[in-house]
């Protein structure tokens, strides 16, 4: 995953690309480059670093060293090629008059490198963007759009670029496919963006790019085209969220900023939806009919929505009594799936532009299923090519490690599986009304467990030091461990694992020894007394146990754990909403403790949009 942006207007380009890429860094952070027309000289100006993106902005000077009003720039998430210098974007052709930069997997790179190779063509970095930049210049006789066109028609794969040429110094064209690209209308001025942070204190009026398109930027306006090059004309949607949403806000680290937004992002998403003690869907295109006749349900996600699907399997079943299965997207296509029109496909994502989540929605539309998506970002691919979407609301989320996106997820799973209940007849009228009661309550409740979050800060410097964990625990609070396990590992680097308590027995048992960090859910109160036990079992192997269960049992728990986290006690299908905050939390503090850069772990980043 990496981040585009660009700019073509009257002012210098280089510190406005600069600005955006720092928006855009937790797409990728192991290099970064711009390439900027030099009026003056007529050529590109192209600078790259190896490192995160102060490398660069120091070398440049925070952008004021290069002259220049049209632009493009990168930070790179490497794919082909080892983070550096040379394999830095932006990418250029061998004569230095087009470079590209690039989002995305070429998959017929290799092919395509060797042909240029045979025309004499030389390469000088490992990339296969590089291959993009050549090819484009092979085909070049004067017209960059239409060698671009010729260009597109060849290579294969999942991409999104941004290309300048120095004998059209007046434009950028932008291609995307499978890849998000952002386009910003401004005055006298255009945007190219991954993302719309980048490129928000300029402008609130974009499009989004659809697959195959093209669009030619000019300071004067945006030209589209469709996949046979023909023009058309794009809505312009209008962002309204405001920009300190994506800024820190005095906080540390964005991750805990998000953490701390989680209650307002659930109010944002819950209460809208509950209307006179029913829930409420907003154009939800689902019939009746249809809800009552559905065979089973797909829960497809990647990561951490996985982990919300896993959750969500537990309460759908149990509330509406439909077979629900959950799927990896990277798996779904590859299962053969038993799919019919009867089949609901549930797909999960933040971003909306999830590589591997887009092909398993086009492969079960394909086999016929209708498609439900849930997503943060508005407009996006996954939403758009939906036949009915459901958004969190959750507003942007920077950290690559999720929190509130995560939150919101579960909240529009537990409102659905309420809805289908109570349109399937499958859930009492107590057990509904408690339910809702207690959805409105949510934001509240969370707000109590941040309130004492000085004591997971505490447990945090008791644990930061230990360099495996094992999380455990059975039903929703096995699939919450699930959750709990990714985010200590993703931000803290800690070997973490989580496992259904009743398997401990069947190996992996063998793995405790005194001193190994076992953390135990013990919310979900009918299987309360079994993982009590689970605690007891792995003590007298010389465990340590910090267990996190519910206030109505901190007291029974204490008296065989080493350390208990409570949280409000509140209806069972609720309780991962809120035991995952204080995993969140724990994650955190250890991290932090631990010197981790926490917004942008090694190795990660926030969108993955390559397979």
């Amino acid at each position: 995953m990496c981040g585009i942006v660009g700019y073509v207007g009257q002012e210098q380009a280089a510190p406005i690309l600069l600005e955006g890429l720092s928006k855009l860094e937790y797409r990728g952070y192991d290099s970064a480059g711009v390439a900027v027309y030099a009026d003056q000289k007529g050529t590109l100006e192209v600078h790259k670093a190896k490192g995160r993106l102060q490398v660069l902005s120091d070398l440049l000077q925070g952008g004021a060293s290069v002259h220049g009003c049209v632009g493009i720039g990168h930070t790179r998430w490497a794919t082909h090629g080892a983070p550096s210098d040379v394999n830095s974007h932006p990418q250029v052709s061998r004569s230095g008059r087009i470079a590209v930069v690039h989002n995305g997997i070429i998959e017929n790179y290799a092919e395509l490198k060797a042909f240029l190779m045979e025309q004499g063509v030389p390469f000088t970095s490992e990339t296969d963007t590089e291959v993009v930049a050549q090819l484009i210049e092979h085909f070049y006789d004067g017209d960059i759009l239409q060698a671009v066109g010729r260009v597109l028609r060849r290579i294969e794969g999942a991409y999104a670029l941004g290309i300048l040429c120095a004998d059209a110094p007046d434009q950028i064209i932008a291609v995307r496919k499978d890849s998000p690209l952002i386009l910003g209308y401004g005055k006298d001025c255009s945007f190219l963006a991954s993302d719309v942070t980048a490129i928000i204190r300029h402008t609130r009026d974009v499009v989004y790019m659809d697959d195959g398109e093209v669009a030619v930027l000019r300071r004067d306006g945006i030209q589209c085209y469709n996949h046979l090059m023909q023009p058309i004309e794009k809505e312009i949607s209008h962002v309204d969220w405001e920009i300190d949403a994506a800024e820190k806000g005095g906080y540390e680290h964005f991750m805990f900023k998000e953490i701390m937004e989680q209650p307002e992002a659930l109010r944002r998403c819950i209460f809208p939806r509950i209307r006179d003690g029913e829930v409420y869907l907003e154009d939800f295109a689902l019939s009746e009919e249809y809800i009552r006749n559905i065979e089973k349900i797909y829960i497809v996600a990647c990561g951490s929505s996985y982990h919300v699907g896993m959750v969500g399997k537990y309460n759908l079943e149990r509330l509406t009594r439909k077979p629900v299965e959950v799927a990896l997207a990277s798996e779904f296509r590859y299962m053969d799936p038993i799919v019919s029109a009867d089949t609901l496909v549930i797909v999960i994502s933040q971003s909306g532009e999830t590589l591997d989540t887009m092909a398993a929605l086009r492969e079960a539309k394909r086999l016929g299923a209708t498609i439900l998506s849930i997503v943060n970002v508005v407009g996006s691919s996954i939403a758009r090519e939906s036949d009915m979407v459901l958004y969190t609301w959750a507003g942007p989320e920077i950290a690559v490690a999720t929190t509130k996106a995560y939150s919101t997820q579960m909240a529009v799973m537990d409102l659905l599986a309420l809805y289908f209940a109570r349109v399937l007849g499958t859930v009492a009228e107590e057990e509904y009304q408690a339910a809702i009661r207690e959805l409105l309550l949510l934001p509240a409740k969370m707000e109590t467990i941040l309130a004492d979050k000085d004591d997971i800060q505490y447990y945090a410097s008791q644990y930061f030091n230990h360099n495996s964990v094992f999380f455990i625990g059975r039903n929703v609070d096995y699939a919450m461990g699930l959750e709990g396990s990714l985010k200590l590992k993703e931000i803290s680097y800690i070997h973490s694992e989580a496992y259904a308590s009743g398997e401990l027995k069947h190996g992996t048992i063998s793995l405790i020894e005194s001193g190994t960090l076992v953390v135990a859910l013990a919310s979900y109160q009918k299987l309360f007394e079994k993982s009590m036990n689970n605690v007891v079992e792995v003590k007298s192997r010389g465990a340590d146990v910090l267990a996190l269960t519910t206030e109505s049992r901190r007291e029974e728990m204490g008296k065989v754990a080493n350390a208990v986290i409570a949280i409000p006690d509140t209806h069972d299908l609720l309780l991962p909403s809120l035991g995952v905050v204080p995993l969140q939390l724990f994650a955190y503090y250890v991290a932090l403790m631990r010197g981790c850069d926490i917004d942008k772990p090694r190795n990660l980043a926030k969108s993955v949009t390559v397979e």
